[in-house]
């Protein structure tokens, strides 16, 4: 999958990108992260707001900038916070718990990426996927936010 993220044409192209920080199962990007990192790309983490169920996104410039926080997911540490707007992303590697060929997702529940993605901007938006979590459809709602690609181990899908 990182093989497909780093040569697709929106990976080359972006300055800026947004990754999550991967845990449990989630599609691994631990090593895509400090990859990017040594390819001088700038790149951004969330870090979570469980008071207003937000992200708070900063830049990160060192694994060693991360600390296992809410949910125990490995964020930023205050001290290390660079908070970036969302404006200048220009690239948002997304999770989710199961996606369709539409780009509709599923994630844990908490809306944090629903509320990020709400916020307009000229990111690229690509969900990162095992095959098995590709289902043929999910309901939708109107607010929902759609990503553009979905990348698996198998293939890139275009999303309509």
């Amino acid at each position: 999958m990182q093989q497909r993220l780093f040569h697709s044409s929106w990976y080359q192209d972006a300055h800026t990108i947004l990754f999550y920080v991967s845990y449990n199962n989630e599609v691994h990007t631990h090593t895509m992260i400090q990859e990017s990192l040594l390819q001088m790309k700038t790149v951004i983490v969330p870090k979570t707001d469980t008071q207003n169920k937000t992200l708070i996104l900063s830049e990160l410039s060192s694994w060693d900038d991360l600390y296992p926080g809410a949910y125990t997911i490995l964020e930023p540490r205050d001290n290390r916070l660079r908070v970036i707007p969302f404006s200048q992303i220009d690239l948002c590697i997304i999770p989710g718990v199961v996606f369709d060929c539409k780009g509709n997702r599923v994630g844990y529940g908490g809306g944090y990426y629903d509320k990020l993605l709400k916020t307009r901007c000229h990111a690229h938006r690509i969900g990162l996927a095992f095959e098995l979590q590709i289902v043929n459809s999910i309901p939708t709602e109107t607010h929902d936010i759609q990503v553009e690609k979905i990348i698996t181990e198998e293939r890139t899908i275009e999303c309509s």
